[in-house]
Order: structure tokens, then sequence, then C-alpha cells
């Protein structure tokens, strides 16, 4: 015998359906973030449960951020938070996003390495773009332990750092950072441009060291390959470089508008005219700019050079010192009649 089925227990049966179908799609798969762009979540080793909740909050729908708590707190989110840095798309449902926390699929971030002048100054601006403190990255950089596992010793570690934008985890780990660095470092001093270091001679962080003072002698980028030219003469012939940026370095006073001759005495061993040769290691992260400069150098006879008294960030060259006096008398007295001290 056939049951038949009445249609006043079917229809009801069926709306009641759609309803707690049209329920759970609403709460659960309708979009969270207000915001018309994508919204970044940032969560560190400190974050709770409730301060991951607090910072979704304030740009979240009132239903998506109802549901979103429900699943967190039913989930043991709590327990098992993921660090990291969190992209919440404007059309993104609550599911896909409890999912993005929930495994810690998060979004890479780019990071720009800047031309620093002191690992101090490199791990204060590192320590605002990543979950990293700088004091993490600053006892890093300056232990000669860490420096010698790359390589490097803490006078030649910023030769490591190529100044270039990288796709990165915002919660890189401090040996993370550092291995990721050695490796695009490693990308960067490809077969050409080592076989170029090799016949200067150089090793890649006596390049390194040479193109921070020539970046530090001019912002003009056509004129370093003639500096560096001019630097590699001495260096050939056993003459100090004479570099006035080693001196502010050596002072750390890097706002010196004028090099006076008392000045030239600093005892360190990065004063170029104490010293022969190149100092201990970079004066700053070098620039790529700066690089290729020393490694495309212009070969030619001068020995020595002095800013144009016209300030235009160029440079006077010349072959003998008597020639040089003259360049740099014009100079001195550029600087007196605009009162530079």
């Amino acid at each position: 015998m056939k049951i038949k089925t009445s249609k006043r227990y079917l229809y009801p049966a069926a709306i009641a359906l759609v309803l707690i179908i049209s329920i759970i799609v609403y709460f659960f798969f309708s979009s969270i973030s207000t915001k018309s762009d994508t919204l970044y979540i940032y969560i560190d080793g400190d974050d709770t449960q409730d301060s991951v909740i607090a910072k979704i909050k304030p740009n979240a729908s009132t239903v998506g951020m109802a549901s979103l708590q429900t699943l967190l707190r039913h989930s043991g989110y709590g327990d098992h938070i993921k660090t990291g840095r969190y992209a919440i798309k404007p059309n993104e449902g609550v599911i896909t996003v409890y999912r993005k926390l929930k495994n810690g699929q998060q979004t890479s971030m780019n990071l720009t390495i800047p031309e620093a002048r002191t690992m101090e100054r490199l791990a204060a601006l590192l320590g605002k773009k990543l979950m990293l403190d700088s004091a993490t990255i600053a006892s890093a950089l300056c232990s000669q332990e860490t420096c010698e596992k790359y390589g490097y010793d803490t006078c030649t570690i910023s030769a490591m750092f190529i100044p270039n934008t990288y796709d990165i985890y915002w919660n890189i780990s401090i040996e993370g950072l550092l291995e990721r660095m050695q490796k695009e470092h490693d990308h960067f001093w490809n077969g050409n441009r080592t076989a170029k270091a090799t016949a200067i001679p150089l090793t890649p962080n006596e390049v390194a060291t040479l193109a921070s003072i020539i970046d530090e002698e001019t912002a003009n980028t056509a004129e370093k390959p003639m500096i560096a030219g001019m630097y590699i003469n001495r260096l050939k012939q056993g003459m100090p470089l004479q570099a006035d940026p080693t001196i502010k370095f050596a002072l750390k006073d890097f706002g010196l508008k004028r090099i006076y001759n008392r000045l030239l005495r600093t005892e360190s061993p990065y004063n170029t005219y104490l010293h022969e040769g190149l100092p201990p290691g970079p004066i700053k992260i070098a620039s790529i700019k700066g690089i290729d400069a020393v490694l495309n150098y212009v070969q030619h006879d001068f020995l020595y050079m002095c800013a144009k008294e016209d300030f235009s960030g160029t440079h006077n060259f010349a072959k003998t010192y008597a020639e040089h006096l003259q360049n740099a008398a014009k100079y001195t007295k550029a600087l007196n009649e605009r009162g530079i001290k």
C-alpha cells in the first residue's frame, strides 16, 4: 500500500528548509568587511582571540562580525592563533575569512630595503614594517656570531643587503630574514658582476664598501663611474682615499657641511685620511647604481676631485695636486661666501 504525503505537510517543510538555508547563507556567507578596498589585519605573538576580533570589528558588518565570532569561539581558535598579515577583501564571506585566520593563510607584503647609513637605523626602519621588533634585528646585526654565520662580520654585514623591494611575509623570523637577504645577495652577485669585481680586483664586500663612499660623495648617478675610477686609481697607487664621507661616518655626524682639518685627525679605522686602503666595511647600504658604477668604472688618470663651486653636486677632477689645490680654493671661497660652516 502506497503512503501518500500530503501537500499540506510538504510545502511548510520545504519553506522551513529554504529558510534555514537562507539564514545560514546570510550569516556565514555574507560579506564581512564594510570597506570598499582590502582590509589588512596584523596578528602578532601577543594577540588573543579577543584582540583579533577587536582588530576586525571596526571595519566589519554587524551580522558578519557576529558570525565570525561564533565560528572563532567554537573552533578552539584562541588556543592556536597564527600570526601574520591577513587580507580581507570587500566581498569575502565570513567562512572565507574564518578559514584564512584558522589555517594561517596570510598575505605577503612588499618590503623595501633602504639605503640606511647604520645597522641601527636599518633595524629601526625594518622594525616599523615587520612583526620583528627593532631590538631583535639590531641585536642580530651587531652580533659577531650571527654575522659570521652568513660569512660577514659586524663591519661588513651591511654589504649583504641589496636595496630593493622583496615579496616577504610580515611575520618572518630574524633567521628567515637574514637567510632571505643572503639568498638575494647571492642572486644579485651573478657571474657577470662577480667577474667584473675580480677583474678590478675587489671582492663583492669591497665593491660595496667603495660604492657606499661614492653614494655619499654624490647623488649624481652619471658621475659615479667617474668617481669610482678616481678612487680605484688611488687604491692601485697605494694612496689614501681621503674620502670626506668616511670622516662623517667615523664621527657618526652625517649632518656635517664642511670637513675641517682638525676633523681629519679623528682616530678611527674608517678615517681614510689616516689609513690607506678601504675602510673595514661599507659606510651605508650601497645602492645598486653605486655598486654598478664601481664595476663599470671609467678608466682615466685623475687622482683628485673636489666639489664644484656652483654646488651642482658634481666635481672638478684633477691629475695633479697643484691643480687640485686650485679647485679646492674655488670651492672654499664659495662656501665662505655662502656662510656655510
